[in-house]
């Protein structure tokens, strides 16, 4: 598999920085969140994950859909793995930063990013898709835009049935016998409580008909959590948290979902 050193020695991101690696706010570290960092407009989704996700769960040449798609990252890789890519976002501002990197496609399929609500999907982006893939954003926990329509400005309760509706109109659109891969981490309320939103999204995959077939656990850059998790467990007695869940549903039945991906890929895509 392709070594992480590859990637960073590309520059990519929303505005010019490196693609990975790049500035997180407190609130995001402190919950292990490794999404699109948009007020800093760098990504720091990590690409090697993304690579694995694509190179075991699609097919080669294989159409990815990314309902959350605000960072170049995950586009990019598709790119450069073959596979053509479909990412939808609300902010046009930085889709308009992720077209900026389609000259590293080169040959490669290039990336289509649409403005616009996912929960649209639909009439924004129909068609068939081989790999759900995405990175939602985490409630509240930052903030993006003041569009109503933005999931980051929507009370816990709206923001679920939102998402829901999101992740069942992306469901339809992919084709039996695939995947769908989510990376996501349970995230706090106001008073320090755990929302649960691995299984919130557990439940709405299986709401809208697939089955969780593999977990995995992604442990995130530590950063300054070591000294914020002592300052806040002797106030609070929360712990730190620096993983993400990295959650694998099949539509349909997984054996054939392997059949019709094919055999896994392996090797270097980038020197």
């Amino acid at each position: 598999m392709t070594d992480s050193r590859a990637y960073k020695d590309h520059e990519f991101g929303g505005g010019g920085g490196a693609w990975l690696g790049g500035p997180k706010t407190e609130s995001s570290a402190e919950f292990g969140h490794t999404g699109e960092d948009k007020s800093s407009g760098t990504s720091i989704f990590d690409p090697v994950l993304c690579e694995l996700a694509y190179r075991w769960f699609s097919p080669p040449a294989g159409s990815i859909l990314d309902p959350f798609a605000g960072g170049s990252v995950r586009g990019i890789v598709a790119s450069v793995l073959g596979r053509q890519y479909t990412g939808i976002d609300l902010s046009a501002a930085q889709l308009k930063a992720n077209e900026q990197q389609r000259g590293i496609c080169g040959d490669n399929p290039i990336p289509r990013w649409i403005n616009g609500d996912s929960a649209n999907v639909a009439t924004l982006a129909p068609g068939e898709y081989d790999l759900v893939f995405a990175c939602p954003p985490y409630g509240d926990l930052e903030r993006y835009s003041d569009d109503p329509n933005d999931l980051s400005t929507m009370a816990w309760g709206d923001f679920l049935a939102v998402y829901r509706t999101i992740i069942a109109e992306c469901c339809k659109l992919f084709k039996p016998d695939r995947f769908a891969c989510f990376v996501v981490g349970d995230i706090r309320d106001k008073k320090g409580i755990y929302r649960n939103f691995v299984g919130e999204t557990i439940n709405a995959f299986r709401d809208a008909g697939l089955k969780l077939y593999n977990e995995a656990i992604l442990v995130t850059a530590v950063g300054s959590l070591p000294i914020r998790a002592g300052k806040q467990f002797e106030s609070s007695r929360k712990l730190g948290k620096t993983h993400q869940n990295v959650l694998v549903f099949v539509k349909g039945d997984p054996v054939a979902a392997t059949k019709a991906i094919g055999p896994v890929e392996a090797g270097a895509t980038l020197e």
